[in-house]
């Protein structure tokens, strides 16, 4: 439900903006304010669930996201619905962290572990896939606010079922810490310029004095943000958890990785609709091999070889496949066909990603005490996030730059050179794109030297309860203590 708000409206902006009267200079902020909000905050949420009890957190995450899409559903104006699209990326702030924090926590057991983590990858990786599709159903056949109205019934399911399935993990007033507050204005404020400064840039363009003064605020608190950290008891986000290699190497691998999906869902939906001249609904139904080799991947064998073989064999060749799906799009011209050209690229991207997502995810929190569980999450959630914000503003900035180069020396009103200016500015994105992909490869098969530890693929580890320190521990060879 997550990751589908961040693409399942963007089908239905056409219709929204038309019903509401939002201008073209406004329209960007139906998706920037639920970035801003859910990327700017995620630290928070994780840090709160540590402190208040993740199910308890999780519960009115659920049911605050519920509200907001309802209130987002019945917007009568342009205010009310960018407003409660804050709100929404506010409690999905609350939710992910506290979502991936109770998985790990509650499967400890290696190989119950690997097939949790399996089935959340398949989830979170085609759950953008899965917005593009239904948001191209709801709009064509009821109207764009049940793009928004879906939400709620799913969002109050889910809290019922939260409240009665998932064990009390309150923590008693007595024992709380105390919440770092300087840590949450600096971490917050900082991802929060970032991120703005990134969604303005694909209106305002890289040079624009807000856009660098953004980043460059959004630099400068982080940078403050980490010497607080340093020197405080309770920090809101302990250093030494992105420190670790796997994890930090598991992170900037997911936030690149993120950069080229980001990019791929904007220009396909484009291609589709605006070039191919497919409806909504085909749109989004041209998406699904890409978020069934997702699912594939994750459950089918990322899931099954997660206990076997080290993680980076799984997130480097993961990486490098979805390489090749980008690159294969790099061929793409204005009369490609759909099955020769965009379906061998999706199931490229598909099965790669599949491999990435699971065991990155499961490196975020493999190895911590379960009272930072939610700082963990709340880290590689972050890494999405601001990757697929940096995309996003990079890559459709990158194009639009490519066209306007390309119509600049050619008869710009001729429908058919529009058109091919149009691709040309997708394929210069997406060399950009498989560029990072490629980096990321190489970031991962650098940093993250994880392997699964004797008997991890049975279950049998020796270590009782199998706590998710214990089974990070792993054993480690020369080269992982010299690290």
């Amino acid at each position: 439900m997550i990751v589908l708000d961040i693409t399942i409206v963007n089908i239905a902006l056409p219709s929204a903006q038309k019903d509401l009267g939002i201008s073209d200079a406004d329209r960007q902020w139906v998706i920037t304010a639920y970035t801003l909000a859910f990327g700017g905050l995620l630290l928070l949420g994780g840090r709160l669930g540590d402190l208040y009890g993740r199910k308890r957190v999780f519960t009115i995450g659920l049911l605050g996201f519920a509200l907001a899409s309802a209130i987002g559903g019945a917007a009568s104006g342009p205010e009310m619905l960018f407003a409660a699209r804050a709100l929404q990326g506010a409690f999905g702030a609350l939710l992910a962290p506290s979502a991936l924090g109770l998985l790990s926590t509650t499967f400890s057991d290696p190989k119950e572990r690997s097939t949790a983590f399996g089935i959340f990858g398949a989830i979170a990786g085609g759950g953008a896939a899965i917005g593009l599709l239904l948001g191209g159903l709801l709009t064509e056949y009821l109207n764009w606010r049940w793009c928004l109205f879906v939400n709620t019934p799913i969002a109050i399911a889910t809290a019922f079922a939260a409240f009665s399935v998932l064990s009390r993990d309150h923590i008693g007033k007595g024992k709380r810490v105390k919440l770092d507050l300087p840590g949450a204005v600096l971490g917050c404020g900082g991802l929060l310029a970032i991120v703005f400064g990134m969604s303005e840039a694909v209106s305002r363009g890289w040079g624009d004095w807000l856009v660098l003064g953004s980043l460059v605020l959004g630099v400068a608190l982080l940078a403050v943000f980490v010497l607080v950290e340093k020197r405080t008891p309770h920090a809101l986000l302990p250093l030494h958890i992105v420190a670790e290699r796997n994890r930090g190497g598991g992170a900037l691998s997911v936030g690149l990785a993120m950069v080229g999906m980001f990019g791929l869902f904007l220009f396909l939906t484009y291609y589709l609709q605006v070039i191919k001249g497919f409806s909504p609904v085909m749109s989004g139904v041209s998406f699904l091999p890409m978020t069934a080799a997702i699912v594939i991947a994750s459950t089918a064998i990322s899931a099954r070889l997660m206990t076997r073989v080290p993680s980076r064999n799984l997130i480097g060749p993961g990486l490098l496949l979805a390489a090749a799906g980008m690159a294969w799009l790099t061929q793409m011209k204005v009369d490609s066909p759909w099955v020769g050209m965009v379906l061998p690229a999706e199931l490229l991207l598909g099965f790669g990603m599949g491999l990435v997502f699971m065991p990155s995810m499961s490196l975020a929190t493999l190895g911590v005490a379960p009272n930072e569980a939610g700082a963990a999450s709340a880290t590689i959630n972050s890494a999405q996030q601001v990757g697929g914000s940096f995309g996003t503003a990079l890559l459709n900035t990158i194009a639009a730059s490519a066209t306007a180069s390309y119509l600049a020396t050619r008869i710009g009103a001729d429908p058919g050179v529009q058109a091919q200016g149009a691709v040309h500015g997708y394929v210069v994105a997406t060399w950009v794109a498989m560029g990072i992909l490629l980096v990321a490869a190489l970031i991962a098969f650098v940093m993250i030297d994880h392997r699964p530890a004797p008997g991890e693929a049975t279950g049998a580890t020796g270590d009782a309860a199998g706590a998710p320190a214990t089974a990070g521990a792993q054993a480690p060879g020369p080269r992982q203590r010299a690290s």
